[in-house]
């Protein structure tokens, strides 16, 4: 066995999961996670709806599709194990046009193909039956779509890795790193640690990270803040489980939809506005750095002049509470500006390339001993399992105890 550990750079819910199934699959190997903030799942994954996906929106065949399905069930597996929140209180995908109809028969044929399970297609009496407030004529009811708390999930992983005697470093923020023999130096403010390979899984500072290491210089990080309404509580009771719309291909993200958290909460969104600073989750959060990054990169001017309009509805939308709740009460008409209040916020580290493209699928980069997660957005956190297995898979550990 190797003398010296594995390290992780991220204390999210995916470099968690990788952490952990190191300490499941070697037994006695060293695992070490370096977190950059005091506490773990800090940022996207404390900061995400709580939804676990059913795989209804992922190209068949892509590492997407694959993980998801394969990540839910060892999601639900472990919930069940840990005694932690896991509620499948079933999606609609409502469409509430006749000119939405044709997207919607081409997202259940994805569906099919990706196997979603109990997939049906249901019409207006139905949706009555399922989401007695909704409005829509016809929908798409996933029945095993759920709901979780990923923060409770990161800090159970966290709790596997150190009862493996894994040691989660926080505060250390991983400011350097190099090669010393054969060996990789990570160095922090706590001073340098080596390892014998190194994970890096750091989200919204993945393009960073990786390029300390001669990474590819693409895709970069432009980060998305989404905004959430939090529905007062006389009026939760609206909702059952999730109402989203169908989503626009032209769009880049699925638009605001109804969600029911495990808390007992009902919150409206996210919207998708271009943040200033990439863990910037209030609007007045600028990092000079990070607008410096998003303007430098040629793909953020392709992708803008391709989705301005859109993106002028979301920034309007972002300050109107009006006409934020415009679009969410097209699928349930009760619920309206006055039922609402500004809630929270996350970022989303969205990948873009050179020339415009938003990336879609999962990217997963290995260059001599180390392994860099450079994209993995919804449904990050549903397939962060099987993604740890995807990752450990291809991560050559020399021996266990």
């Amino acid at each position: 066995m190797s003398k010296r550990p594995v390290g992780i750079v991220g204390g999210g819910i995916i470099g968690l999961a990788i952490g952990r199934e190191l300490t499941k699959r070697f037994p006695g190997l060293e695992v070490v996670v370096f977190e950059k903030e005091n506490r773990v799942g800090a940022h996207q994954t404390g900061h995400n709806s709580g939804v676990v996906h059913a795989g209804i929106y992922y190209k068949p065949g892509s590492l997407k599709a694959a993980l998801c399905t394969r990540g839910r069930a060892l999601l639900r597996e472990f919930c069940a194990e840990r005694d932690l929140a896991y509620d499948e209180c079933g999606k609609l995908v409502v469409a509430v046009e006749e000119s939405e109809l044709g997207r919607l028969a081409a997202l259940q044929q994805t569906a099919r193909q990706n196997d979603v399970p109990g997939l049906r297609r249901v019409g207006p009496e139905e949706i009555r039956e399922i989401e007695p407030n909704a409005a829509g004529i016809e929908a798409l009811h996933s029945p095993e779509t759920a709901i979780t708390d990923f923060t409770s999930v990161a800090e159970a992983m966290a709790g596997d890795i150190e009862m493996a005697d894994g040691r989660i470093a926080l505060s250390a923020e991983v400011n350097g790193v190099g090669r010393a023999g054969d060996a990789i130096e990570v160095r922090t403010p706590g001073g340098p640690h080596l390892v014998s390979k190194l994970v890096i899984c750091a989200g919204l500072q993945s393009d960073r990270v990786s390029e300390l290491v001669d990474g590819p210089s693409e895709p970069r990080i432009v980060p998305f803040r989404g905004e959430y309404m939090t529905v007062r509580a006389d009026k939760r009771d609206l909702v059952r489980g999730l109402i989203y719309p169908v989503p626009d291909p032209r769009y880049p993200f699925l638009g605001v939809h109804l969600t029911r958290t495990v808390s007992g909460e009902l919150e409206v969104g996210p919207n998708a506005v271009l943040a200033l600073k990439r863990e910037g989750y209030r609007r007045r959060d600028v990092s000079f750095r990070d607008v410096g990054d998003i303007v430098s990169w040629p793909g953020f001017w392709r992708m803008a002049v391709a989705n301005w309009r859109a993106g002028l509805e979301e920034v309007w939308g972002s300050l109107s509470i009006d006409a934020y709740m415009r679009k969410a009460s097209r699928y349930v008409p009760e619920l309206g500006a006055q039922d609402v209040e500004r809630g929270r916020a996350g970022v989303r580290a969205q990948a873009l390339d050179r020339d415009g493209s938003l990336v879609d699928d999962f990217r997963i980069f290995e260059t001599d001993g180390v392994v860099s997660v450079r994209n993995a957005p919804s449904p990050g956190a549903t397939s962060s399992l099987a993604i740890a297995e995807h990752v450990v898979d291809g991560l050559e550990v020399s021996g266990s105890a």
